[in-house]
C-alpha cells in the first residue's frame, strides 16, 4: 500500500515565497505522518486567478528558481515525493504547470493541455507533450490539472500509458458532478484517481474544496469538505494492473 497526502489549502496570489514555506511545511509535516507522496492543489506556488497577462508573469516562477529548489530539498529530508503546481515562465510564455519533484530534485513536469477561459489559463500557452507517466519506487504516477479531468481521453492515456494512479491538482471553483467525475474515471479506466483541489477566496473566486479519492472500483476511500486539511489515504496500486477481474 502506498501511503498518499492530499494538501488542501489556499495559497496566496502572487507570493511565491510564502507558498514555498507552506508548501515545505506541509512535506515534512505530512511525510512525518507516514506519507511517501505527497499532493498539492493546481497553481500552489503562485496562485490562479489573475486578471491580465502582466500581473500574471509577475506572478509566476521558472522550473530553474529558488522555489522548486527548496522543495526539491524537503522532499530529500523526508525521503518522499511531491505533486506541486504553478504558473510557469518560460521566456515570453505562461504555462499551467505540475511539477513532480523527489529526493534528488524534479524528476519531471506536466503542462496543463485543456485550458478554459479561467483565471490565468487565459493567458496560458497549452502544453504541447501528452499527459506523462513516471515510474518511480513507489509505484506509476500520470498526472493531469483540472479541467484536462474532464476529458475521458486524458485519463484512458495515462491508463494504457501503464498509470497506477492518476493525480489530478485543480482548482474547481464549484464541486458540481466533481466526487462522481473521480469515481467515474478511476472505474472506466480501472485506477487509482486522487483529485486535490484548494480553498479560501482569490480575486473574488471562491474555492470550495472537496478533494477526494477514489480506488479502481471506483469506491471512494477518502474525501474532505471546505477546510484546510491533509487526506491521508493508502492506495493500493498493483490493483490497477489487475484489469481481468473475474467476480
Amino acid at each position: 500500500m502506498l501511503p498518499v497526502c492530499g494538501v488542501q489549502l489556499a495559497p496566496q496570489r502572487g507570493d511565491a515565497t510564502a507558498n514555498t514555506e507552506m508548501v515545505e511545511t506541509a512535506i515534512l509535516t505530512a511525510t512525518a505522518e507516514g506519507a511517501r507522496l505527497v499532493v498539492f492543489p493546481e497553481a500552489t506556488l503562485t496562485g490562479y486567478v489573475f486578471h491580465d497577462r502582466e500581473s500574471a508573469l509577475a506572478g509566476a516562477i521558472e522550473a530553474s528558481g529558488p522555489e522548486l529548489e527548496s522543495i526539491g530539498a524537503a522532499c530529500g529530508s523526508a525521503a518522499a515525493w511531491a505533486v506541486v503546481g504553478a504558473i510557469e515562465r518560460d521566456a515570453a510564455r505562461l504555462h499551467n504547470s505540475l511539477f513532480l519533484v523527489g529526493p534528488g530534485g524534479i524528476v519531471g513536469r506536466y503542462r496543463k493541455i485543456h485550458t478554459l477561459c479561467l483565471g490565468v489559463d487565459r493567458f496560458t500557452t497549452p502544453g504541447s507533450e501528452p499527459p506523462p507517466v513516471f515510474d518511480l519506487t513507489i509505484g506509476r504516477i500520470g498526472l493531469n490539472i483540472c479541467y484536462d479531468g474532464s476529458f475521458p481521453e486524458t485519463a484512458r492515456s495515462l491508463k494504457l500509458a501503464g498509470a497506477q494512479l492518476i493525480v489530478l491538482p485543480t482548482n474547481w471553483p464549484n464541486l458540481t458532478l466533481k466526487r462522481e467525475q473521480v469515481q467515474i474515471r478511476a472505474y472506466e479506466n480501472h485506477v487509482n484517481y486522487l483529485a486535490v483541489n484548494r480553498i479560501g477566496e482569490e480575486e473574488g473566486v471562491t474555492f470550495h474544496g472537496g478533494s477526494v479519492a477514489a480506488d479502481p472500483d471506483g469506491t471512494v476511500l477518502a474525501e474532505l469538505g471546505d477546510e484546510s486539511r491533509f487526506m491521508h489515504v493508502e492506495l493500493d496500486l498493483p490493483s490497477a494492473d489487475r484489469n481481468r477481474v473475474v467476480r
